[in-house]
């Protein structure tokens, strides 16, 4: 829920019409959303986005920020910490029945994987170590239990999703014209929260492809190697569990919560959003997502003291309390949609888009 005294019924109310009518000073709302029908386009912003500005704001006011920026030296140990129990977990299920399986994979498994996810999010931004390179191998080693290559090439498309958020056509984190228009209610809005781990891993390699170098090379070679390891030491349903707990982490899932709530717009001329919720202990404080975004350069584990240091700068921002009631505002509020994204052209600036 939001971080607010307000009910939900009312935030479905009389807040998401004053959204509707305010986000002309940002972009521009659809009749269909002004109609209380979901919207057939996105909005659009005439704006640079907002964390450059914020940053040297924060920064000119409270410089001893700069103190928080670097590695987290404890990332190592929580990261091998997940994969080895996460390996260890799927060879003990190596006999398991499926429903058993199943109902691990959901209730342990995904957010053992969902943390692995996270944590390769947080190596793209180099915040294990200070070389580059040495990132890139500990994201290979966080991928192994994910079942599928996808660290490098993470690392590429969400560098982008950073420096031209909400750029048409450059950020590959904003949903396709194909699935907003496939996406109209709460049915499809449903089947479309179960399977978004896939559209968030596809959409880029069909929208966007770049050629593959050789660090995605290391990355396919390593993955597969340890998928055929644990096939031929543990059997395929070891390797099952460990696909099958990245699916449903990211899917109908608490912790999926924070692909939506990130950045779909649910307040007035407001595309970030930050979450303060008990999960970010288990999620490398990703919920603190406006903090993130204003300085990726600080770790996960330190990004809670930004807001402490600068609270203005965040206290009156929407925010939330719940990534489940995230997923229910989603499919249930037929005005909020994949079309429900903030997307500019180039900056106010007329800085290039790649």
């Amino acid at each position: 829920m939001w971080r607010s005294s307000l009910s939900l019924s009312n935030l479905l109310g009389s807040e998401k019409e004053e959204r509707r009518r305010e986000m002309g000073r940002h972009g521009e709302s659809s009749p269909e959303a002004e109609e209380g029908v979901m919207a057939t386009d996105f909005f659009w912003s005439y704006t640079d986005e907002p964390h450059a500005t914020r940053r040297k704001q924060i920064l000119a006011k409270y410089p001893q920020i700069r103190e928080l920026f670097g590695p987290d030296p404890w990332a190592f140990l929580k990261i091998t910490g997940a994969v080895l129990l996460q390996l260890w977990t799927a060879s003990c299920l190596a006999g398991a029945s499926w429903p058993k399986m199943l109902i691990v994979a959901y209730f342990f498994g995904s957010f053992l994987n969902h943390n692995l996810f996270l944590a390769i999010h947080e190596l793209s931004h180099n915040l294990a170590f200070s070389t580059p390179s040495h990132n890139r191998w500990l994201g290979i080693f966080a991928n192994l239990p994910i079942g599928v290559p996808m660290s490098v090439t993470f690392q590429k498309y969400h560098l982008e999703h950073h420096r031209f958020q909400g750029v048409d056509g450059v950020d590959m984190d904003i949903p396709s014209h194909a699935e907003a228009h496939a996406v109209k209610n709460a049915v499809t809005k449903s089947v479309w929260v179960v399977f978004q781990l896939f559209f968030y891993a596809f959409r880029p390699l069909f929208l966007k492809p770049k050629p593959p170098g050789i660090w995605e090379l290391i990355n396919l070679l390593v993955q597969v190697a340890a998928d055929a390891s644990m096939v031929c030491f543990c059997g395929w349903k070891s390797l099952g569990y460990l696909i099958l707990s990245t699916f449903v982490g990211g899917g109908m899932h608490p912790m999926a919560g924070h692909f939506i709530s990130e950045h779909y717009v649910f307040a007035p001329g407001q595309e970030t959003y930050s979450y303060y919720g008990p999960l970010n202990l288990m999620t490398w404080s990703v919920g603190y997502h406006n903090e993130h975004h204003d300085f990726p350069r600080i770790p996960g584990s330190r990004l809670h003291r930004v807001k402490k240091i600068a609270p203005e700068f965040y206290g009156n921002l929407a925010a939330y309390r719940s990534w489940s009631q995230v997923i229910y505002m989603y499919i249930m509020d037929r005005t909020v949609g994949p079309f429900s994204r903030m997307k500019r052209t180039v900056d106010v600036k007329g800085k290039k888009k790649d």
